[in-house]
């Protein structure tokens, strides 16, 4: 069994030779006089932590400190200081050192400070492998080899740092936003707490608000008992609201309290109650819109977009389609016990040559229908029932026998249709991006891209 790795920086050699003793059977201690020689053999060394003096001679402990953490911002660094001067030390823990312990050492306190540190470190690395295996499991949103949706999942992993920090997810319906909130909270600080999803719109308007916040006993007619509500039921974890959009004004009222203080009370109640737990929103809607109407509060959107994810499309992520679509293949192989094991060569030309309006969930209904009428080993394109459209069905005109620019027929499309929604809304963006069926932001950004 390999013994961690110990680096020792102290310019003291007795120090070094002292700590080497102390550690032998458990450890092997490596020690170094300066910092130069040290930092340099960090990465053929791989130590599992750094025992750093702060006040070494040439480069001193903190700049040590500092460069460490640009090398491996994981490594635990233990100051060993004789400064009495509790700012250098305050400075070394701001800067990201793990602990320190003072001179002259104490073996029993530097050996429980290596422990501690080791079994921390131990503990983070088994959360963060029992975090990326369910992710494996079942985010398939993480299934991509395209730079746009690996741009977004980067994104995402840096977001979910954050315990409490209030998410919103922007996207077209099956775009697959409950999975990119599933993602935030398996690697955020609170994936052992709760994931509580609530679809805002399918609870009625005048239930919205005992659900959320639950009520006491009373509080109006059938309240027989009292309940805690979806909020309470998502302390320590997260809360998913899933179309934010059609939350009506009382609940957006003190859903911004809430996000505010941590604080609400229950329907009925007098009873002031506090939990932490981080809120991620997620719409398909154009919340502009539905603020230039009066319909959603401009406060509430700036809170709960703090941090705001755009999923793109799956039409925009096309070379995503195949390998989401070999995914699924294995998911329903399970379900239907059934030895699909790939696509047929019209089948990926199908799939790829589809307009998926219905983004990552219509493949997933398609996939799902082709390995259940599978028999063979291999999805043919009759198992798809993807029908292209005739041009009568679709009222375009046909192909020309000599081809086409579909480039520039699809480029002056758009342009005639955001110039006539915007003359139609007298040049109103959000209204006009809502005759569309976008959202302002994509509709500003085509407008600029076709100069309209």
């Amino acid at each position: 069994m390999r013994r961690p790795v110990i680096l020792v920086i102290d310019d003291e050699s007795l120090i070094g030779e002292a700590i080497a003793a102390a550690l032998e059977d458990g450890y092997q201690v490596v020690a170094f006089e300066a910092a130069e020689p040290a930092l340099a053999a960090l990465g053929r060394m791989a130590p599992d932590l750094v025992l750093l003096d702060i006040g070494l001679p040439g480069m001193g402990g903190l700049e040590a400190l500092a460069r460490i953490r640009r090398h491996d911002a994981n490594l635990p660094v233990v100051m060993i200081t004789a400064d009495r001067d509790i700012s250098t030390v305050v400075a070394a823990v701001k800067q990201g050192a793990w602990d320190y312990i003072t001179k002259p050492l104490k073996m029993d306190a530097l050996t429980r400070a290596i422990d501690n540190a080791l079994a921390t470190v131990r503990l983070r690395r088994d959360v963060q492998a029992l975090q990326a295996r369910y992710l494996e499991e079942h985010i398939p949103c993480f299934i991509g080899e395209s730079d746009t949706i690996q741009a977004v999942m980067a994104f995402v992993g840096r977001v979910a740092q954050s315990p409490d920090t209030p998410v919103l997810i922007l996207g077209e319906t099956g775009t697959g936003k409950e999975l990119i909130a599933g993602a935030i909270h398996y690697q955020s600080p609170n994936f052992k707490g709760p994931f509580t999803a609530v679809n805002c719109a399918a609870i009625p308007t005048e239930l919205i608000e005992s659900e959320l916040f639950g009520y006491e006993k009373g509080a109006f007619s059938g309240a027989a008992q009292t309940k805690p509500g979806l909020i309470e039921a998502a302390a320590g974890g997260t809360l998913f609201l899933d179309e934010i959009g059609d939350l009506n004004a009382a609940a957006q009222a003190k859903l911004l309290r809430f996000l505010e203080t941590g604080e609400f009370y229950r329907v009925g109640g007098t009873q002031r109650h506090t939990i932490r737990t981080r809120v991620v929103s997620a719409t398909n809607q154009d919340l502009d819109a539905l603020m230039a109407d009066g319909r959603f509060r401009r406060d509430l959107y700036f809170r709960l977009g703090v941090i705001r994810v755009t999923v793109p499309a799956l039409n925009a992520r096309s070379g995503d389609i195949l390998p989401l679509a070999r995914h699924f293949i294995e998911v329903f192989n399970q379900k239907f016990g059934k030895w699909v094991r790939d696509l047929g060569p019209g089948a990926v030309q199908a799939l790829e040559g589809h307009a998926w309006t219905g983004n990552v969930r219509e493949l997933r209904n398609v996939i799902e229908r082709a390995v259940l009428l599978a028999e063979g080993e291999h999805i043919e394109v009759d198992m798809l029932g993807l029908t292209p459209p005739t041009a009568l069905e679709t009222g375009f005109a046909p192909l020309p026998d000599e081809g086409m620019d579909l480039a520039a027929a699809l480029a002056a499309m758009e342009r005639f249709y955001i110039h006539e929604a915007l003359r139609r809304t007298d040049g109103n963006e959000s209204r006009a991006a809502r005759l569309l069926g976008l959202n302002h932001h994509t509709f500003r950004y085509q407008r600029k891209k076709l100069a309209v």
